[in-house]
């Protein structure tokens, strides 16, 4: 990998979190738990792609390439599992008491 390529990737990288933390940011927070749970099951393929690229990284002989591969698909295993968490923690609280 050439250090373009990965500034290239970094770039996206820093691009995409800000992104994401100024769409979140201006959520209210009565909104943020049914969207979040709403989506759900689109989170699911944040893990699809870091499936993809850590197949991708097992090609590469870089070692930091293989733990960023790591890493995401990590972070999105731990993204869908705290929203469906989330979410059956906000069902809950609809459900009649006994």
């Amino acid at each position: 990998m050439s250090v373009q390529e990965l500034l290239l990737l970094l770039y996206i990288f820093v691009l995409a979190t800000f992104s994401g933390f100024e769409l979140i940011s201006k959520v209210p927070p009565n909104l943020h738990t049914p969207l979040m749970s709403g989506s759900n099951a689109i989170s699911g393929i944040t893990i699809v792609g870091a499936l993809i690229c850590s197949g991708a990284a097992l090609h590469v002989s870089s070692e930091l390439g293989k733990y960023i591969a790591l890493l995401a698909v990590v972070m999105a295993t731990i993204n869908v599992i705290g929203g469906y968490l989330v979410t059956d923690r906000m069902l809950k609280m609809f459900k009649k008491k006994k």
